[in-house]
């Protein structure tokens, strides 16, 4: 019985710590500072990182539900995306589409007739590099 319970406890601390999160920098046309985007699934890691190092060249724009609050990790934005809803698109529709800076500025109309649902799809979202996070304080360097 105890070498099953150490067994289970094994298990679930290794469902725990096989989780990533990955921070990647974004652009829009006409914009002059990254958004910075939070992911914390695997599989969106590597999406991401196939779009960096050129082995996916389709679904290469970013797509998810913004969050109307700043976070320390996209420190020149009061909005950022739900990881959770972060996925990447080669078309999507137009009323969805906005320049990061546009929704910036016009966040307090975002998720009704401007961005239907919170969703955001920059359609010239260009990714540009993988960043890292200071863990401590959660800020880019």
């Amino acid at each position: 019985m105890f070498k099953l319970v150490l067994l289970l406890l094994a298990t679930l601390a290794a469902s725990f710590v096989a989780a990533e999160t990955a921070y990647f920098a974004f652009r829009t046309h006409g914009d002059n500072r990254d958004f910075i985007v939070k992911l914390t699934d695997d599989n969106k890691i590597a999406e991401a990182r196939k779009i960096l190092n050129g082995e996916e060249t389709e679904s290469v724009h970013i797509m998810g539900r913004i969050k109307k609050s700043r976070v320390p990790y996209n420190p020149h934005y009061d909005f950022h995306y739900d990881p959770d809803t972060v996925s990447f698109f080669l078309v999507a529709i137009e009323v969805c589409d906005a320049s990061y800076t546009y929704v910036d500025d016009h966040l307090d109309e975002a998720c009704g007739a401007f961005l239907p649902g919170c969703f955001h799809c920059p359609w010239t979202s260009k990714l540009t590099r993988e960043i890292k996070v200071n863990a401590a304080t959660a800020n880019c360097y």
